[in-house]
């Protein structure tokens, strides 16, 4: 049985994320567990998670996840804004509320660290020579 669509399609939040994680070079999107994933070889980034609360699962639902290095973690998880998901969160990965005043060039940028991370050295090539200008 398939999981349940845990998103809605009109949702702005995930409209402008999905703008920004579908710019990096051979980033496509699929649904995985009922959520918008955003991939290459590798996901780098998920819309939505959960947060276990004394034995519950919360849902999360506007958020994005990703996976950065093990300082800007602890960074990010001393804000309040930012958890530890459900599952994602024991292999590293870190969940960023999107609701209030986001800041999308940070988005932008905790996408492009997950990228970095999970899309191969010929990818990162790609990304960094398009920044250059070439």
């Amino acid at each position: 049985m398939p999981h349940p669509i845990m998103f809605d399609e009109a949702d702005p939040l995930l409209g402008r994320l999905r703008a920004l994680a579908l710019a990096f070079p051979d980033a496509a999107e699929k649904i995985s567990h009922g959520r918008p994933t955003f991939f290459t070889t590798k996901v780098f980034a998920y819309y939505g998670g959960s947060l276990k609360v004394d034995g519950v699962y919360r849902p999360h639902d506007h958020s994005v996840l990703v996976l950065v290095d093990p300082d800007e973690r602890t960074a990010l998880l001393a804000e309040e804004r930012c958890y530890v998901p459900a599952y994602l969160g024991v292999a590293g990965w870190v969940g960023v509320d999107l609701t209030g005043d986001t800041d999308w060039d940070e988005i932008e940028e905790l996408l492009d660290a997950s990228y970095r991370r999970t899309a191969g050295p010929r990818r990162v090539a790609r990304l960094d020579s398009r920044d250059a200008g070439g």
